[in-house]
């Protein structure tokens, strides 16, 4: 797959993460469909950078449906999904107000790991349309895990546990798709200069990213972006999740 022969849909495609590889894309000659919440910033972004936007909750079945066909109607055709739509959230199993909240966590879940996997059963089913490549190649499904997949912290029980799914999908979901040639790939982030970062003090960012191994600094989405383009064209990727964290093991 070349990136300019490329129809992507992206969730959480109004900031952060979603928003760098919504502007990479573009620039490297890719349709692009963003699917956000937030329709004012979506709606700015997307006429800033020539994509469509449609305003989306991932966590809903009808709304997610509508998304594609207009995706689809938009761009003729859907080769790409990036599930970076999510929320992060810190809270202990037992804290000092007692309990975890069961509404929080499942909040979290369904965001983050059902909202990821409703959009990817549903974007499969239109890039199974697609006439194969050579190969048998259709296209490809980019999920976004976390590095708190496999060492999170505390107060991230069910951060970690949403983004544990992600990567527990990657290979099933492979296997699943194979008879469709639709690869599956996810990536693992570190800690990225995100909206949410980039609201914290000077100094406590520094010191998240004096834990890095190296280079000693917050990842730039625009890296994560990199290597989703990346994941695109390497058609050989599949079934794996990649970490893109500058080796950071969180204590």
């Amino acid at each position: 797959m070349r990136i300019q022969d490329t129809a992507a849909i992206i969730t959480g495609g109004a900031s952060g993460l979603g928003e760098a590889t919504a502007r990479h894309f573009r620039e490297m000659g890719a349709q692009v469909t963003l699917l956000d919440r937030d329709a004012a910033r979506g709606q700015s972004v997307g006429a800033e950078i020539g994509a469509t936007f449609v305003e989306t909750d991932v966590t809903d079945e009808e709304s997610v449906a509508a998304a594609i066909t207009a995706a689809k109607a938009a761009m003729g055709r859907i080769t790409a999904a990036v599930n970076c739509a999510g929320i992060a959230t810190g809270e202990k199993t037992l804290g000092r107000d007692g309990p975890h909240s069961l509404a929080g966590f499942k909040r979290t879940i369904d965001i983050n790991l059902v909202g990821s996997f409703n959009v990817a059963r549903l974007a499969a089913a239109e890039i199974a349309k697609n006439e194969p490549e050579a190969d048998g190649a259709r296209g490809v499904i980019i999920n976004t895990a976390s590095v708190a997949a496999f060492d999170g912290q505390k107060g991230q029980a069910a951060y970690a546990a949403s983004k544990g799914g992600i990567v527990g999908l990657s290979l099933p979901m492979a296997r699943d798709l194979a008879r469709e040639g639709i690869r599956v790939m996810a990536i693992a982030p570190g800690i990225f200069l995100t909206p949410m970062l980039k609201g914290l003090p000077q100094d406590v960012q520094d010191s998240l990213a004096q834990d890095v191994t190296c280079p000693k600094r917050l990842g730039d989405p625009a890296e994560y972006a990199s290597l989703a383009r990346f994941i695109v064209e390497c058609g050989y990727l599949n079934g794996e999740v990649i970490r893109l964290d500058g080796a950071l093991r969180m204590q």
